[in-house]
């Protein structure tokens, strides 16, 4: 890595320590000199010799958005996508649209560079001559992100020309990747059907690229540090650090980089898990209701919260306090979702509407056993049946909930709801108009 660009700056950085953290190291944004003194500068790798998808393949990344897929596998699909160099797209989503989620906002503010080190490395490694920067509609992160692209440009590192999209994405499905691609060809912000996959027919029918930022920030560390830096910290199964955001019962609320395999109630004491506790949502609105304090020794990774029937997700952890109706906060959930349908299939349009009625009823009325029997009955109906996984999320949240708040399901249907399904919501929802 020993190359011209390398050699711009005087001081190649040392890498960040197993107890240090990588991401984000400030609590200000950090400027493009402060960015090269810490980090480095950004590595001139030949895109030929598949030096970056080896070693991303050698580190074990997969995404950082929800859907853990190999990174490596990712890049070798468009970089051998049948297309000429050039001609391929590069998509860095920052869109965010978990709404109990702030990982990406925080790291777009604090670490810009680190995401636009990541994006020009991409685009340069599959061939790609165009890159956009997804972003939800009104982001409060969009002008810190234009003013330092500006900055990479007068420094002379705007080889690759990156437009911010802001105006137009926002509701629950406009950050999934074929959704991203469908707004950027002047469509609506809702998932497409596939086949085709970004990959081969993406933005302007060319081969596409869609990353998650931090997904990228860790790219942009891996092409400086290599694999087995990379693979310091973290579980063998799941190797490296990520980014989580705590919210919900917690004094000290926010986002946190952790090695993956992190004990979940390590996360959450670290947080300041200081009132009575019931339960923890893990993997944002598509996730799971672990109960507390069973769920403590869960290793925060992929497979480590699959083996416990959980999601990683966006790496959300949202606490339920002993005083609220975790049915009501799930009820909630399910009408908000049930409100972001892409209206594009049965399972949307007819199956979200009913599964958000009957938790409705299971929450905040008196539920007989042939309600209970429906809203079970739904989602089985829902999964696997979509164009996307929107049922399918709502599912096992709804499934979840009706067996981690048995005790509460069961009150209800005796005596109608309970006093704590009147408390405030714990989990943010947002208005309804966003979709």
């Amino acid at each position: 890595m020993t190359t011209e660009r390398l050699r711009a700056s005087d001081r190649v950085a040392r890498p960040p320590g197993p107890r240090e953290l990588r991401l984000i190291v400030r609590d200000q944004p950090m400027k493009l000199a402060a960015h090269h003194r810490h980090y480095g500068p950004i590595p001139l790798l030949d895109p030929e010799s598949g030096a970056l998808i080896t070693e991303v393949e050698r580190a074990g990344l997969t995404g950082r958005g929800g859907a853990a897929f190999s990174t490596g596998r990712k890049l070798q699909a468009v970089a051998t996508a049948n297309a000429g160099r050039g001609a391929r797209v590069v998509v860095a989503n920052g869109s965010e649209s978990e709404p109990a989620s702030s990982k990406d906002a925080v790291l777009l503010a604090r670490s810009p560079h680190l995401v636009l080190d990541g994006i020009q490395l991409c685009a340069e490694t599959v061939g790609a001559s165009r890159g956009y920067l997804c972003l939800g509609s009104r982001s409060p992160v969009a002008r810190s992100v234009r003013d330092a692209i500006a900055e990479r440009d007068r420094a002379g590192l705007g080889g690759l020309p990156i437009e911010v999209v802001d105006e137009a994405a926002h509701g629950y499905l406009a950050g999934q990747e074929t959704a991203l691609v469908s707004l950027l060809n002047g469509g609506r912000a809702v998932p497409a059907f596939v086949p085709p996959r970004p990959s081969d027919k993406g933005v302007r029918r060319q081969p596409t690229l869609v990353l998650n930022v931090e997904t990228l920030a860790q790219v942009a560390l891996i092409a400086r540090y290599g694999a087995a830096w990379f693979r310091s910290v973290g579980a063998d199964d799941a190797p490296g650090s990520a980014l989580v955001t705590v919210t919900g019962a917690v004094s000290r609320p926010g986002v946190r980089e952790i090695p993956l395999g992190t004990p979940l109630g390590e996360v959450l004491h670290r947080s300041g898990l200081d009132v009575p506790a019931q339960a923890v949502l893990a993997g944002g609105y598509f996730g799971t209701w672990l109960p507390l304090p069973d769920a403590f020794r869960v290793p925060m990774s992929v497979p480590g919260l699959r083996a416990a029937g959980a999601t990683f997700g966006a790496g959300v952890l949202a606490v339920l306090p002993a005083s609220s109706c975790g049915l009501a906060e799930t009820a909630r959930v399910a009408g908000y979702l049930a409100s972001q349908i892409a209206d594009q299939c049965g399972p949307c349009r007819n199956g979200m509407p009913a599964l958000a009625e009957a938790m409705n009823w299971i929450a905040f009325g008196q539920p007989d056993a042939d309600i209970i029997g429906w809203a079970r009955q739904l989602t089985g109906l829902i999964t696997g049946r979509g164009a996307c996984h929107l049922p399918d999320g709502a599912a096992v949240l709804v499934r979840s909930a009706l067996t981690v708040f048995s005790a509460d399901l069961h009150a209800h249907a005796a005596a109608g709801p309970c006093g704590r399904a009147q408390a405030a919501a714990t989990l943010p929802i947002p208005p309804r108009s966003q979709r």
